[in-house]
């Protein structure tokens, strides 16, 4: 099992003959991802990686049926009105590739998303990866990275950060942990699915046992997911490393969402209150591997006494 994507997800590339959109499709496809048509306007007719494209995304549901979800490579610019035609022909979930896509953009993305019952992962993302199943978006690089640094497991991933997305499930790898499915939510104050509707998304998934979240300062997504768990909401074992202790008040960390305003987001606070709701909160990155592989540990154990029982 995983979330948001499997290896039977109807795929669409929104800009996939511009120079990421190529490599992209060629990660996505390599890695087994199924991809099904792609669009760029002007350039309908032509194929990319045995990929047909098409002018309009119209065009590629009515000759290929519907699709479940699109990754968009795009200008910033050009955002919104690429996701609002995604959005119009019926996919489900987008991933929102670019970085420095305008904020009043984003925020009428996400009305007209959920007007129509859509989700997004982004903006600013490398998408996600379900391992040995499916790519979406930037995850990987090339499809035999891809294939050595992400193995199926009871991990779920949630990151603001891309690059500490990739080491986090390189690490666990390395570790002999899989991971279920690895999500890089997106490094923009606003973004689709943040923090504590990934979590959710965990806690239904069956073969999810535990879960490892990358936080930084800035926004209130580290305190929802806090909350989610003193309410009862995510019942899972929580493995947390934040971000951005040594930032000061107005400093950005890394990226538009990291900054702290006021008391707003700070470290201190973020970390206070996951340990307080009762995650496993980690000072030190490195950390995050032995304390995962502890907890995965004690849940198999547990399994084995039930199971001789």
């Amino acid at each position: 099992m995983a979330i948001l994507l499997g290896r039977n997800t109807r795929v669409l590339i929104q800009g996939i003959t511009g120079r990421e959109g190529m490599a992209r499709a060629k990660l996505a496809k390599q890695y087994g991802t199924n991809v099904v048509a792609g669009v760029t306007p002007g350039k309908g007719g032509a194929e990319i990686e045995g990929i047909p494209v098409f002018d309009t995304v119209e065009e590629a549901t009515e000759t290929c049926g519907p699709f479940d979800a699109s990754a968009i490579f795009v200008q910033a610019p050009l955002i919104r009105n690429a996701a609002f035609e995604a959005i119009d022909c019926g996919v489900k979930l987008m991933v929102l590739v670019p970085d420095r896509v305008p904020l009043y953009d984003a925020i009428e993305i996400g009305e007209r998303a959920r007007c129509n019952g859509v989700r997004f992962i982004g903006p600013n993302t490398l998408g996600l990866i379900t391992p040995g199943q499916a790519v979406l978006g930037m995850i990987g690089g090339r499809a035999e990275t891809a294939k050595e640094w992400f193995k199926p497991g009871p991990v779920g991933v949630s990151c603001r950060s891309g690059g500490i997305t990739t080491a986090i499930s390189y690490y666990l790898t390395k570790k002999g942990i899989g991971q279920s499915t690895v999500v890089h939510v997106g490094g923009d104050g606003i973004v689709g699915l943040p923090h504590p509707e990934i979590l959710m998304e965990f806690q239904s998934d069956k073969d999810t046992k535990a879960v490892v979240l990358f936080g930084e300062i800035g926004t209130s997504q580290e305190e929802m997911c806090a909350d989610l768990i003193e309410q009862g909401k995510f019942t899972k074992p929580l493995v947390a490393f934040i971000g951005g202790a040594a930032a000061k008040a107005g400093t950005r960390f890394s990226h538009a969402g990291a900054i702290v305003e006021g008391n707003k987001g700070t470290h201190a606070n973020k970390v206070k209150r996951l340990r307080e709701a009762g995650a496993n909160v980690v000072d030190k990155f490195e950390d995050i591997f032995e304390v995962t592989a502890q907890i995965i540990k004690g849940l198999e154990d547990k399994s084995v006494v039930r199971s001789t029982l």
